[in-house]
């Protein structure tokens, strides 16, 4: 029986007066890519967050997020890491967070800094190994010929693929991936989805990563955890997302959401929506 690489357990977030999050328990085992889906405001990115202690639980409320076997927050309260723990998770974020005054090269070997020796790290002084090594995640993201050129004159489908390749510099065993494709042309995102994609297979990663556009879920995750108003709504195989779930999940949205993203000439056209309610999925254990 596999350990759990994510383990949620009764998280709850408020914002004010606002539930975003409301009782989410779930685990993620090792080598899954599992899409995080659900309306605007259903508390995904939240979610992911939490999975890193960007964002704490609310005080008291006994919720509790392990990583690998550490506890990342317990009872609303984050633990602290050594930097070589925090490198074994690589997060991704929808708008890049490159410097872009710096070469897409240093980018890249930015991702090494949190395994540093941690003088070296702060004069930013990097070995001719750690150097081939930042070039070879470039190339798996197809970007070796522009090591040399200034981030911020890349389109945004060329960043994220330099974003990608920074996290495949910190060498994470778990990519967490935060919209990565919602800001990108239909062409980018799918170049994107298959850099991830292709990652997942060849090193069996464990990726998670937030989409509004089911049609891209279904092409490459195999797995989905749904959010409807932060509740778990699903949780389950990508292949019992039927179209009546997806109906009732984004009821208030509208279709334009539901539908949004590369079309996928694998996907069957949404039917008429059904009296009968979606059964909720219990969360996949271990």
């Amino acid at each position: 029986m596999s350990i759990p690489t994510i383990t949620v357990e009764s998280l709850n977030k408020s914002f004010g007066h606002r539930q975003v999050l409301d009782d989410v328990s779930f685990r993620v085992i090792p080598g899954e890519m599992v899409a995080l889906i659900g309306p605007s405001g259903s508390g995904k990115s939240t979610l992911l967050r939490h999975l890193v202690g960007l964002t704490c639980a609310n005080r008291h409320s006994g919720g509790r997020v392990t990583l690998m076997e550490r506890e990342i927050q317990s009872a609303g309260r984050l633990r602290r890491a050594r930097r070589s723990e925090r490198c074994r998770t690589g997060y991704i974020f929808q708008q890049f967070n490159l410097v872009g005054r710096l070469s897409v090269l240093t980018n890249v070997l930015i991702g090494t800094l949190g395994s540093m020796p941690r003088l070296r790290s702060l004069l930013g002084r990097f070995t001719d190994e750690e150097r081939q090594r930042a070039l070879a995640c470039l190339a798996r993201v197809g970007l070796e010929e522009m090591v040399h050129q200034r981030a911020n004159t890349l389109s945004g489908g060329q960043m994220q693929r330099v974003a990608i390749a920074r996290v495949l510099m910190q060498d994470a065993e778990v990519i967490l991936a935060d919209e990565p494709i919602a800001s990108l042309d239909p062409r980018s995102a799918r170049e994107v989805m298959e850099i991830l994609s292709r990652i997942h297979a060849e090193d069996g990663r464990t990726v998670v990563i937030t989409l509004h556009q089911v049609d891209v879920a279904r092409r490459y995750c195999h797995r989905a955890i749904a959010l409807k108003d932060g509740r778990l709504y699903f949780d389950g195989a990508i292949g019992e997302l039927t179209d009546e779930r997806l109906q009732a999940l984004y009821e208030n949205a509208g279709l334009d959401e539901l539908r949004a993203g590369e079309p996928s000439a694998t996907t069957p056209a949404l039917g008429a929506v059904k009296n009968t309610a979606p059964r909720k999925v219990a969360p996949a254990m271990v």
